[in-house]
């Protein structure tokens, strides 16, 4: 495909995913004191059976661990599911400061990585170590409390973790904490009670995606700079935190041009040398942003894949 016609039906993909005007969440939790440490609760509906506890959907949203991009833009997707008749939490976080530039803010460009020099001092820094990932751990821990609080028709027996890109990344990541290094306050004692993760689009893989560039070098700004790259990794590199023993799924479009489908590859390879068998659909002629867009065909694959899962 000619490089022009790629880069608009990209655009057009792009326009379409932030088309959606944010819907509101049923409720609202805090899972610590910082602004950003929310997670919007969606009840499920649509095809929910009434009196029928739903499994959990876990979202974690992408935007290159970058400030402007807030878990509005995934709201759309989160409603999508809700009237599918899943039980939706959809986690914030903190995400790296503004340093300056411009982005779409909510609702913006997501993992493009928009804004002038996005990946040096002229933009938005991708994520804050370690509280990025701090805000992770801490929202999966403070769940089940939660979920009995402030949304009792969902059954936490039942939970699939799913993430878009930078998203997509940290839910393989959180999946893994069992088996972190044995130093990381992070570490959990026992895998994580998971039906399984579906990744969206993920950075799974930190060597591959600096090769690659990936959202402006986003990976390396994550984890603090080149020196923190090395030392880092094997308490952030979904690719070195295998096998997890937990079902996993990979949903990537093959003309993603944001987070290109050799990522998902490499981590999928990866998981078949530490004896795991991680599972890869490929959506042909999809990009990056379909896979949250509830108008694509590919948003529907997604669910489906977490579906089965799930149920």
């Amino acid at each position: 495909m000619p490089d022009d016609v790629a880069a608009a039906r990209a655009a057009a993909e792009e326009e379409s995913a932030f088309s959606h005007p944010p819907v509101d969440p049923d409720a609202i939790a805090t899972y610590g004191d910082h602004p950003d440490q929310v997670i919007d609760f969606y009840a499920p509906r649509g095809e929910a059976v009434a009196g029928v506890p739903a499994p959990l959907v876990v979202v974690l949203h992408g935007g290159a661990w970058r400030a402007p991009y807030d878990r509005r833009h995934v709201t759309p997707f989160a409603d999508f599911l809700a009237r599918r008749g899943f039980a939706v939490a959809n986690v914030e976080y903190r995400r790296g400061a503004q340093a300056g530039g411009s982005g779409r803010g909510e609702g913006g460009s997501g993992d493009a990585g928009a804004g002038p020099d996005a990946s040096t001092g002229g933009g938005p820094v991708a994520g804050r170590w370690p509280d990025t990932f701090d805000d992770v751990a801490a929202a999966l821990d403070a769940l089940p409390a939660l979920l009995r609080e402030t949304l009792p028709q969902a059954d936490p027996r039942r939970t699939v973790l799913t993430g878009h890109s930078a998203g997509g990344h940290l839910a393989l990541w959180a999946a893994a904490r069992h088996v972190l290094p044995a130093d990381s306050s992070w570490r959990t004692a026992r895998p994580a009670p998971l039906r399984g993760v579906v990744a969206l689009a993920p950075i799974a893989d930190f060597t591959v995606a600096d090769k690659l560039d990936v959202c402006g070098g986003a990976a390396r700004q994550l984890l603090g700079g080149a020196t923190e790259f090395a030392e880092r990794r094997p308490y952030a590199d979904p690719a070195l935190l295998l096998p997890t023993g937990i079902a996993t799924t990979l949903v990537q479009g093959r003309t993603d041009n944001v987070v290109p489908q050799a990522v998902a590859e490499s981590y999928a390879d990866a998981a078949a040398r530490a004896g795991e068998v991680v599972g890869l659909t490929l959506l042909e002629d999809v990009g990056h942003f379909p896979l949250i867009d509830p108008a694509a065909d590919a948003c529907a694959v997604v669910v489906e894949e977490i579906a089965q899962l799930a149920w």
